[in-house]
């Protein structure tokens, strides 16, 4: 028996239960009617059970520790207090839910007395994230009694088990609402609490989530992928990098092509180099269709990719790991559930059509010798900055790739044969939103402390989530490179529709919106490193040779020449394929 208060005993088992659950970081966003979590956290990282990150924006303390779990795929809590703190972590919230990444939200909450009475910082914390999480569940507010310490634990375990999917489910955001009475803080006192707050023996978590029952319904099953010779595979945003090599590994088998946006981890060796600039000569397209287009990962990035699936002599499948896919063909004629990449293995093995996917094969080289001296020659531009990142990491790297235009000039620029097959990359594609890309990025970097990290991202999208890089001097700062594509505005609208010549007078005002910013001052009054860039070669030598901590490289493009450099690569792929069968 402890002398605690319940407060102190309720976060202090939550902590511990958690920590039980195999978590090791958690990140906190100060606050006051948090505070009895905060210090169970700060406790469990003096015993060095666990890393705390503490950081001053929600929104930027939920978006790292979403790009923490993008990668280990274990969650990391995130503590706030109640009021407009909880609604700040919305934006991420919608985002795990969306790219399925494992997310635990711990929200505390005023008493149910103080509630809808006028209380400081109280709203309707309960379902605040409406659908979008996986699981909501409140505490009751603990108290001085026993029989409290197993349904803690155990709630903390179903937490756990509904935000990784497992056994078999959608991973993505978990809500606990913790209301809390005062006092708050630890006290000091003889009062000993009614019940042994203990976990189970040697360190054991208290329900193994392994071996619970799932309540949803498994993917549509079916017998299998079927040997089909002239199939196409195209490969999106997975929710675990490493998926990406099972669907590399199965195509490779098969002898299929694979199109590849720039996520995951997997041997690159195995995608058709500029695959995204095929799709752009139809006429050869159309002489090579594939019968079938096998869909594994969120598509997002390219208009030519839908407008394939939409083509009425190719058949769509997909590949799911979880209860839901992605179809915005409304095309779609079969799903396997991702257990189907083994069971197929061998029934498709070297089943493609050798004279076709040796088409494909020329298409690839063809267009990888037409295609780089254009990008190389279009520096300063974004396609030629991120092609110079991704081509000279260092063997092992992570890589986080903006939203936008830098996504897009990363898909067709990038010779994916070049890039190492240990390189990690991944974006938030969820929703494909600005919000909290430095964060994640930073909480990639924190989970990948042996080798470098690198981050790739326009002007707005940095700004908007300038506040990434206060970071307290007692927390840790990774080894992370943000590489800054600074078009001063909206850089992406310019090669959408109103980018057209015809509606250039209205252009600037409603969608370049430049800002003018010195990115210069915005790292120096947060303390971060920053240069210039001027020259490809400087750019190769800084990703190349990366220094350690935070630093940010600004490399300045004229926004006007992107939607032209578009549509010369779109006539360049053209062209050289107009000679191939």
């Amino acid at each position: 028996m402890t002398a605690v208060n319940p407060s102190m005993a309720l976060a202090t088992v939550l902590v511990d239960e958690l920590i039980r659950h195999g978590v090791r970081d958690i990140v906190l966003a100060p606050g006051s009617r948090s505070a009895p979590l905060a210090y169970a956290a700060l406790e469990a990282e003096r015993a060095g059970r666990l890393r705390l990150h503490v950081r001053i924006d929600e929104r930027s303390a939920a978006f790292l520790a979403l790009g923490m779990a993008k990668v280990r795929r274990v969650p990391v809590p995130v503590i706030t207090t109640s009021g407009t703190a909880v609604a700040n972590l919305h934006p991420a919230v919608l985002e795990a839910h969306h790219a399925a990444v494992p997310m635990l939200i711990l929200s505390a909450d005023r008493p149910p007395e103080m509630r809808s009475v006028g209380a400081n910082q109280t709203t309707d914390q309960v379902k605040i994230f409406g659908d979008a999480t996986r699981w909501f569940y409140e505490f009751a507010a603990p108290e001085r009694r026993p029989d409290q310490n197993a349904w803690w634990r155990s709630i903390v375990g179903r937490a756990l088990a509904e935000a990784t999917g497992v056994p078999a489910g959608d991973a993505g955001p978990v809500h606990l609402n913790i209301p809390f009475r005062a006092p708050l803080v630890p006290t000091e006192g003889h009062e000993e609490w009614p019940e042994d707050l203990s976990g189970r023996p040697r360190g054991e978590s208290w329900l193994n989530i392994r071996q619970v029952e799932s309540h949803r319904p498994s993917a549509v099953p079916g017998p299998g992928i079927a040997p089909i010779p002239r199939t196409l595979v195209i490969l999106g945003d997975v929710p675990e990098p490493s998926m990406a090599a099972q669907v590399a590994e199965l195509a490779d088998s098969a002898g299929w092509p694979v199109i590849a946006e720039p996520f995951g981890k997997y041997h690159r060796g195995r995608v058709t180099p500029h695959g995204a600039l095929i799709l752009r000569a139809t006429d050869w397209l159309e002489r090579n269709l594939p019968e079938r287009v096998l869909i594994a990962g969120r598509t997002t990035l390219d208009r030519h990719v839908a407008a394939l699936l939409k083509h009425p002599d190719v058949t769509v499948e997909v590949i799911t790991s979880g209860t839901s896919w992605a179809g915005a063909s409304h095309r779609t004629r079969r799903v396997h559930p991702w257990e189907a990449i083994e069971r197929s293995r061998t029934a498709v093995s070297s089943c493609a059509d050798r004279a076709w996917t040796a088409h494909w094969r020329k298409a690839g080289t063809a267009l990888s010798e037409a295609a780089t001296p254009v990008v190389e020659s279009s520096w300063p531009s974004g396609m030629a900055v991120a092609r110079t990142v991704v081509h000279n990491m260092p063997e092992g790297s992570a890589l986080v790739v903006g939203p936008s235009n830098i996504a897009r000039d990363l898909d067709l620029a990038r010779n994916a044969n070049r890039i190492s097959r240990d390189v990690v990359s991944v974006s938030n594609r969820g929703l494909a939103g600005i919000d909290g890309v430095v964060s994640t990025a930073i909480g990639v970097g924190l989970t990948h402390p042996d080798h470098h990290t690198y981050a790739l991202m326009g002007d707005l999208t940095f700004l908007h989530d300038g506040n990434a890089l206060l970071i307290g001097a007692d927390n840790e700062r990774p080894d992370l490179t943000v590489v800054v594509v600074n078009d001063d505005g909206g850089g992406i609208f310019s090669t959408l529709e109103p980018g057209q010549e015809r509606l250039s007078d209205s252009f600037e005002r409603i969608f370049g919106t430049p800002t003018g910013a010195n990115l210069e001052l915005v790292c120096a009054a947060r303390g971060a490193d920053y240069e210039l860039i001027a020259d490809a070669d400087a750019l190769a030598d800084r990703i190349a040779n990366p220094g350690r901590g935070i630093r940010v490289l600004e490399v300045k493009v004229e926004r006007a020449a992107e939607r032209g450099l578009h549509e010369l690569l779109a006539q360049t792929a053209r062209e050289a394929l107009a000679p191939l069968e």
